[in-house]
């Protein structure tokens, strides 16, 4: 059980990818923070956990758009009371309406969607730094797009937001290089059948795509001893072998 009695946050723990990476992880010994706005989908993943008799996770409600930093605060100090320190983070949370031109984007659809794919994730590493530096070692993973590399048309707010994802992993990794205790990489998940692709690419098939499953070996390599000293990578789930 390499991931034996380690703390992990995961946000968007309800969705597709999130909940896939939280059984992954707390099947090899994790306790997992499910973080999520939506009750009824944690409620989901933490019986699935259950079922499979692994280390019953906590549930957090949380809205990542909708808190204020009292409440993030709030939350790093529960975790830290609670546990004494954090060996993970995953931000797995995002916001996708539809492929949009940027002349028809809303400056409240913008806002939102920074608010969860950029803001969110940039307010929860900074208050959790000082429990995961804690930890002897700590791995944060955010979850990016291969769009980020490659931007195209109508991505709009959230292509944005995974550009700018990316730029800030690597500021935060070389932050953090030097004391050589929280690794801060980037997972590209890649094309696979979940629910924000079904919703992005409806007229796709599906059948031809990887299992949400498919990343689980990336998962265990992100936050497990194997990763510890690698950093400001970018893990590309597609042509990643474990």
């Amino acid at each position: 059980m390499p991931l034996k009695n380690a703390v992990i946050l995961i946000t968007g723990a309800g969705g597709g990818l999130g909940g896939t990476a939280a059984l992954t992880l707390a099947k090899h010994g994790a306790h997992i923070i499910l973080l999520d706005k939506n009750i009824a989908k944690l409620e989901a993943v933490y019986d699935t956990i259950i079922a499979a008799n692994a280390p019953p996770p906590i549930m957090y409600p949380f809205d990542l758009a909708g808190a204020n930093e009292n409440e993030y605060q709030e939350l790093a100090d529960r975790i830290d009371e609670k546990y004494g320190a954090l060996q993970g983070v995953l931000h797995s949370a995002l916001e996708f309406a539809a492929f949009t031109p940027i002349a028809q984007i809303t400056t409240k659809d913008w806002g939102h969607t920074l608010n969860v794919n950029l803001n969110a994730p940039f307010l929860l590493s900074r208050v959790l730094l000082p429990v995961l530096q804690k930890s002897a070692q700590a791995s944060v993973v955010f979850t990016s797009d291969s769009s980020a590399r490659t931007p195209k048309a109508y991505a709009g707010a959230y292509g944005v937001s995974k550009i700018a994802l990316e730029g800030l992993a690597k500021i935060l990794a070389e932050e953090l290089e030097a004391a050589n205790k929280i690794r801060v990489n980037t997972l590209i998940p890649g094309p696979v059948d979940s629910p924000f692709r079904r919703r992005a690419y409806p007229a796709e098939d599906k059948s031809k795509l990887p299992s949400m499953d498919a990343l689980a070996s990336a998962y265990l390599y992100l936050f497990g001893p194997q990763s510890i000293g690698v950093t400001g990578q970018t893990i590309d789930a597609r042509t990643f072998h474990l």
